[in-house]
């Protein structure tokens, strides 16, 4: 990571869904998040009309000073997502296809050349219980360490 490993890199995560526009930019920029990396695999979403990729982009410039950058990688296949989704998968098969996918595409290696402190996941479930973006921050933390994940 570009910050140094010497000590705890802090990691936020965020989902956008039940919240709205005033509560999620508010969140951000009390915990201090620097830059928003949009780990969906679709970063147009409908669920909400802030969150589609270029609106949020500016908003977040605008609103409170922070980055944007989308990265696709980090995000579930779409046939991961429909099993689940629409065949009706078990959380547990999902968690493990995922995982699968995170070590093939090697993301740990990609996270230690991009991430940076005060970064913050995002994707669209409110909560991190069973959203990928808890599986991401948990897969980084194990592979590289040092890393304290808050989710917002």
């Amino acid at each position: 990571m570009q910050e140094g490993a010497s000590r705890s890199m802090k990691l936020f995560t965020i989902g956008f869904t039940q919240k709205s526009a005033e509560e999620f930019f508010t969140c951000l920029q009390k915990a201090g998040v620097r830059r928003v990396v949009d780990i969906r695999l679709h970063n147009t979403s409908q669920l909400a009309g802030f969150a589609k990729a270029q609106d949020l982009k500016y908003f977040l410039c605008a609103i409170g000073g922070i980055e944007y950058v989308h990265i696709p990688d980090f995000a579930p296949t779409q046939d991961i997502l429909d099993d689940f989704q629409k065949s009706k998968g078990t959380w547990a098969e999902y968690e493990r296809r995922f995982g699968e996918l995170m070590a093939k595409r090697g993301i740990a290696d990609t996270a230690a050349n991009t991430l940076r402190e005060n970064d913050c996941f995002l994707c669209s479930e409110p909560t991190p219980e069973r959203c990928h973006r808890r599986l991401v921050a948990e897969h980084l933390q194990a592979q590289l360490g040092d890393i304290e994940v808050i989710h917002l």
